[in-house]
């Protein structure tokens, strides 16, 4: 009898078939390698990918920025962040070896000599492949002032003609639908779109992945989802720190342009989506669009701003030096979203972003409806909550007999805290995953250009509105440093048809992260 091979189970397959994956002759440019971003989150993040051996065969990473510097300084800035808090040997090994495999060249962003001088760095290595065949990946740790000169320098002086070429380009993506527009106009100049990765690095978040398999591979979750069972969904982000002498760049894009129209709004399109055809990197993005195009301008009426003020020994928001004097640049956004569809017409999705907050949490919460009544008294709503960081974790809050004699319903949860489940698992970083799609020519998680559009639709009047291009600006309620965020949050959530939970002996699950 002929032997049978067991499938792996909960495999996906239109998932595992994506574009051509770099495995060797790869060469990875990071420009801006001087930079904040470059070291603090690239830098680390291809070391991650190295360490775990997800990298090409004999791999080289060349840094590419304006800064003169020498080896030793180059070498000390991209490895200053990678974190070995035990000095394991073994670690420290690897960064060393790391270091081998990277070089430095210095350059302007804005002449083609400088970038013929990255062109002949890279043609020396190259002339070791064994194979004639070459990979590129260019990363653009760039602000977005010179993203369109370095692509186009790139395109001339620096594209393979014998192999791949790709290029990864960071948010943000313009201020409003027609600079996002313009941009990405001159980026497609000179490149194509199946060249171009676009990073939210939200969309490598473990929990936002997830969101995919939460919805489409358990029918428990499938039938509850639309306007018939869920009443709100907020999905907020909270930072408990202000901003610590950046004001004059945050000044210049505010909260919304900074979190809710890219982040929080990649996570509402998974969150909302239909169920896609397969898990390939087209058919995800096209329902995103669809159900992006279904929401219409946000309307002020469904605004709130908030700006913090000083309290608790803190600064407030025009106390930073960096920050224009008499600024109303908003540090807190709610916004309502309304999605014309037949799956969610009526239901109300609350986005919350804020800073100097009183923590540090990013959660999707979803309420679901009342019970019939008639049985129950004042019993809780059922509530989702996903918890993406810190401590990743899947909440579901659900009414329980009190145990014992008393016949009575209590509210509880099924909780699905990940580093207790997971013991032994190890979540990698955002920016280590979405690196490594690109290596694969997995878009899955990247932005497509129409999803941009869109996206630039719903945001563009209220952030007209916000810069005073159509009239006078609107004032900011203030808030104190270290609180929830204006005194009018709650009864802008309640108006939506939130409510609070009932039981006042109920709270939410609390992780200590270092006891885990």
């Amino acid at each position: 009898m002929a032997s049978m091979t067991r499938t792996r189970s909960g495999t996906i397959p239109s998932m595992e078939t994506s574009g051509h994956g770099f495995t060797d002759n790869t060469i990875i440019v990071v420009f801006g390698a001087s930079g904040d971003l470059a070291k603090k989150k690239t830098y680390p993040a291809l070391f991650g990918l190295y360490r775990n051996g997800y990298l090409p065969k004999d791999v080289h990473i060349i840094g590419y920025a304006r800064t003169k510097m020498d080896d030793e300084e180059y070498h000390k800035r991209t490895t200053g962040y990678i974190k070995n808090p035990t000095n394991d040997p073994e670690v420290a090994a690897k960064i060393e070896e790391f270091k081998k495999l990277s070089s430095y060249v210095s350059g302007n962003y804005d002449d083609n000599p400088s970038f013929q001088n990255l062109a002949r760095h890279m043609e020396a290595i190259e002339k070791g492949y064994k194979t004639r065949g070459v990979n590129r990946l260019f990363y653009l740790a760039l602000p977005p002032s010179v993203f369109v000169p370095v692509a186009q320098h790139v395109k001339v002086c620096c594209y393979a003609t014998n192999g791949t070429n790709r290029i990864i380009v960071e948010k943000p993506f313009g201020k409003d639908l027609q600079s996002c527009r313009d941009l990405l106009s001159s980026l497609k100049q000179s490149w194509q779109e199946e060249e171009t990765y676009r990073i939210d690095h939200y969309l490598g978040k473990e929990m936002v992945k997830n969101l995919l398999v939460l919805r489409f591979a358990n029918v428990a979750m499938g039938a509850a989802w639309d306007k018939h069972s869920i009443s709100s969904v907020q999905i907020s982000f909270k930072e408990p720190f202000g901003t610590e002498g950046r004001g004059g760049y945050f000044d210049e894009f505010g909260i919304i342009r900074d979190i809710l129209q890219n982040h929080l709004l990649q996570v509402l399109s998974i969150l909302t989506m239909e169920r896609p055809v397969s898990f390939a990197s087209e058919d995800i993005r096209d329902e995103k669009v669809k159900v992006l195009r279904s929401i219409p301008p946000i309307e002020r009426k469904d605004v709130l701003l908030g700006q913090y003020v000083g309290a608790n020994g803190k600064p407030g928001y025009l106390d930073d030096d960096t920050v224009p004097k008499g600024s109303v640049c908003p540090t807190f956004a709610a916004t309502t979203l309304w999605i014309n569809n037949e799956r969610w017409e009526g239901v109300p999705f609350i986005l919350k972003a804020g800073k100097a907050l009183n923590e540090a949490k990013v959660e999707i919460r979803v309420q679901f409806k009342d019970v019939t009544s008639g049985i129950f008294k004042d019993i809780s709503r059922n509530e989702l909550v996903i918890r993406i960081q810190p401590s990743e974790a899947v909440y579901l809050k659900l009414n329980t007999k009190t145990p014992g004699y008393a016949f009575r319903a209590i509210p509880t949860e099924m909780d699905l805290t990940y580093k207790r489940r997971f013991t032994d698992t190890n979540i990698p970083e955002a920016y280590e995953a979405l690196i490594l799609d690109a290596i694969k020519g997995d878009h899955s998680n990247f932005v497509r250009d129409d999803e941009l559009d869109v996206a630039w639709k719903i945001f563009t009047p209220i952030l007209h509105w916000i810069d005073g291009r159509e009239g006078p600006r609107p004032k900011p309620s203030p808030y104190p440093y270290g609180s929830r965020g204006p005194k009018e949050l709650d009864s802008f959530i309640e108006k939506l048809g939130y409510k609070r939970g009932t039981g006042e002996d109920y709270s939410w699950p609390t992780t200590n992260v270092s006891n885990l």
